[in-house]
């Protein structure tokens, strides 16, 4: 590995680390460690399970984040049930320390602004324990997929998913969020380890691009946040061009802005492969500009025609919800939305009603909202998305299995299951007692609708 990193960057750690530099450079050889997080939204089933885990994963916990666990690389995870009913998030351990910095709590409105694969927003949203607003952004489109794929996994139920430029947000929602969370996109130095792109790939003329782009899209950042509010910048980089100096050239240019604190993980220090974190507050007392005139471009108001329409298909779905949901609970004060056939509701973030659909108008949107059901002429089909967001007593039928019952492997790779005394119409297959999909009995069988891109073929 030595022998593939750029000369520039071992001089850059050389000058920034000194006495540590050979330690660091011996970090290198050492093996990568691999972490997970538990998801507070499903962690009612987490004590009935840690033991069996903790040991068939390995699993210890990661000192600066209490639902991180460390676990053995051949343990994989990611191929075990409880991966897809969203128990937990697999995700690198360093990485972990931002969104414990950003002090979130239920009912705030927080901005993750570039979001993929969600890491982050994940762990921001198992805070708010599906109260307040998250808007989770990325401007890449197939990212903003993967991003949205996560969220649904892990049952968040008051995310929206945007794929916008920073640029278009701050024109729309400027000091609107409580709390902004910037994992800048950087140089990718602590990738080094475990991606070889990453190596290739960097160069001084690449830091200074990087550090060019943060600074911009720190600028956008600056004018979302609330007074009073924070907002932790991180980056999975080294040089101090994209951290602390990208830090002192942000808080001269904004004087509202207080540095409480920059942290770093070292890979030669801590089990980990690098992370930068800093903590920005933006001053009580920072006057707002008066709001951009185009702050909801395009906003207008439901047709007559539409609201009716919207009306009578959330009357479909309260009737699915009666027969098939009846220990449910209510949704969060919002409003339902019609994209093409799939019918979402969108959190509207506080009781006051705040943020609504207009504010999306002309907005990308891969997610506004929890995704409720499908409409078919006339008829609903409930969506992976609402099963993931539920407790498994919510159903009316619930068909509960082992993690290594044949069942979950045969409910995995979309195979009809055999349905027990009773069932009836809609229900959740589940691993125990956390759901994997809906499935739908009849005549003694349960026709399988996990959808086809999460299936497991083999």
């Amino acid at each position: 590995m030595r022998a593939t990193l750029p000369e520039a960057y071992l001089n850059q750690m050389k000058h920034l680390l000194g006495p540590e530099f050979d330690a660091f450079l011996t970090s290198y050889e050492q093996p990568r460690t691999f972490g997970l997080r538990v998801n507070p939204l499903k962690s009612a089933a987490w004590p009935s399970v840690q033991g069996a885990l903790t040991d068939a994963f390995g699993l210890e916990p990661i000192p600066w984040c209490e639902t991180g666990r460390y676990y053995d690389e051949q343990a994989r995870p990611g191929k075990h049930p409880y991966h897809a009913a969203g128990l937990y998030y697999i995700q690198e351990p360093s990485a972990m320390t931002a969104a414990e910095l950003l002090d979130v709590r239920p009912g705030l409105t927080v901005l993750d602004l570039a979001a993929a694969p969600g890491g982050k927003t994940t762990q921001i949203a198992g805070k708010m324990d599906g109260e307040g607003l998250l808007i989770a952004n990325e401007i890449h489109p197939a990212r903003a997929k993967i991003l949205s794929e996560n969220v649904e996994r892990c049952g968040i139920v008051n995310a929206v998913v945007t794929n916008a430029g920073p640029d278009e947000l701050s024109k729309r929602f400027p000091h609107f969020f409580d709390r902004i969370m910037l994992d800048a996109p950087c140089s990718g130095e602590g990738m080094f380890r475990k991606d070889e792109g990453a190596v290739s790939e960097w160069s001084p003329s690449h830091v200074a691009m990087c550090a060019a782009r943060q600074a911009d899209i720190l600028e956008h950042a600056a004018a979302m946040l609330k007074p009073g509010g924070r907002m932790v910048y991180s980056t999975c980089t080294f040089n101090r061009a994209e951290n602390e100096d990208a830090m002192q050239a942000f808080c001269r240019l904004h004087p509202e802005f207080e540095l409480v604190l920059t942290e770093r993980v070292w890979p030669h220090l801590a089990r980990g492969e690098g992370h930068f974190v800093a903590v920005l507050l933006k001053s009580e007392s920072a006057q707002p500009q008066p709001e951009a005139q185009d702050r909801k471009p395009g906003r207008r108001g439901k047709s007559a025609a539409a609201g009716s329409l919207l009306k009578a298909e959330m009357a479909l779905f309260q009737a699915f919800v009666q027969e098939s949901l009846p220990q449910g609970k209510t949704l969060a004060p919002g409003e339902p939305i019609r994209f093409g056939d799939a019918l979402y509701w969108l959190p509207y973030g506080s009781a006051e009603g705040r943020f609504t659909s207009a504010e999306l108008q002309g907005l990308k949107v891969p997610r506004p909202g929890l995704h409720l059901c499908d409409i078919r002429k006339n008829r609903v089909e409930p969506s992976h998305a609402l099963a993931m967001a539920l407790p498994a007593s919510a159903a009316k039928w619930t068909q509960s299995y082992a993690p290594d019952a044949p069942e979950i492997a045969a409910y995995l790779r979309g195979e009809t299951l055999a349905a027990s005394a009773g069932s009836a119409g809609w229900g959740l297959i589940a691993v125990d007692g956390l759901p994997l999909g809906w499935g739908k009995a009849s005549a003694g069988m349960v026709k399988n609708h996990l959808p086809k891109g999460l299936r497991l073929f083999k």
